[in-house]
């Protein structure tokens, strides 16, 4: 909730008060109560239910194809092939699980609209269905080219730096295994924060996006949100909330990772 407030603030101005994760959340809880923080749970617990249970698949579906191959050739798997593989798995289970995440974004901006403006969303079935009645089905994949492309970026950070890191670890250290998937989870986290941010920033601008009273939006898409932000508001805009965003990804993604190491499903 705060992650997304802070990449909706100042929208359009480059200069201004720079909101901090203490302000916002401060003024989330003076306007309303602190169950406010956690608007659009519901969302974020389908999201990633579709999510991460897909990418987690589509990755280990890939791991074992290559795998067997390089395998077949006498050959043993590297960096480009578990890079592809997460890029791949990511940006498929963004696909799918778009709507969702469409959904979380509505419900958590909708506060910042005026009382007589807000849909008031109950949950994410809700804000669904009323969305896609209200704008139409193909209305729910909107932002998917930057939730695919920051999917990609994050599976990329995430998956492949753990698993590199692994490999490097066991080969270059005398550090025990748990040692080893700890150390590099936490590798993994910050690399897959740092890649896919900006993508993140762009996707929930655009999820965000109402139509002006003329139709038009504020926004034509991710490369003309990119070239909008960059120009009025400058390109440092893009990490604005990074400690936010790594506090909210880095601990998800080492449990992710750890628990996915144990069960076998990243290495084997």
């Amino acid at each position: 909730m705060v992650k997304v407030r802070l990449q909706l603030a100042g929208e359009g101005i480059k200069s201004g008060p720079r909101p901090s994760p203490l302000t916002v959340t401060r003024d989330i809880v003076a306007q309303g109560k602190v169950m406010d923080l956690y608007t659009g749970l519901s969302a974020g617990l389908l999201r990633q239910a579709v999510y991460t249970t897909a990418r987690l698949g589509f990755f280990d579906t890939f791991m074992t194809a290559l795998k067997t191959r390089a395998e077949q050739k006498g050959q043993k798997i590297g960096f480009a092939e578990r890079a592809g593989a997460g890029l791949t798995a990511g940006g498929l289970a963004a696909m799918v699980g778009n709507p969702a995440d469409l959904a979380l974004i509505r419900m958590q901006s909708d506060g910042l609209k005026p009382k007589e403006a807000r849909a008031n969303y109950k949950s994410v079935v809700d804000a669904l269905s009323r969305i896609a009645k209200s704008e139409g089905i193909y209305a729910l994949w909107a932002g998917a080219s930057p939730t695919i492309v920051r999917a990609m970026a994050l599976n990329f950070g995430q998956l492949a730096f753990f698993s590199e890191a692994k490999t490097q670890l066991k080969a270059r250290t005398q550090l025990g295994a748990k040692t080893q998937t700890l150390t590099a989870s936490a590798i993994a986290g910050f690399f897959a924060s740092f890649f896919s941010l900006p993508f993140d920033f762009v996707k929930t601008r655009l999820q965000k996006q109402s139509r002006r009273k003329d139709g038009t939006l504020p926004y034509q898409g991710m490369a003309d949100c990119f070239r909008k932000v960059a120009k009025e508001e400058g390109l440092m805009r893009f990490y604005r909330g990074f400690g936010t965003y790594y506090v909210r990804i880095a601990p998800h993604a080492m449990i992710t990772l750890i628990v996915a190491d144990w069960l076998g499903v990243i290495t084997k």
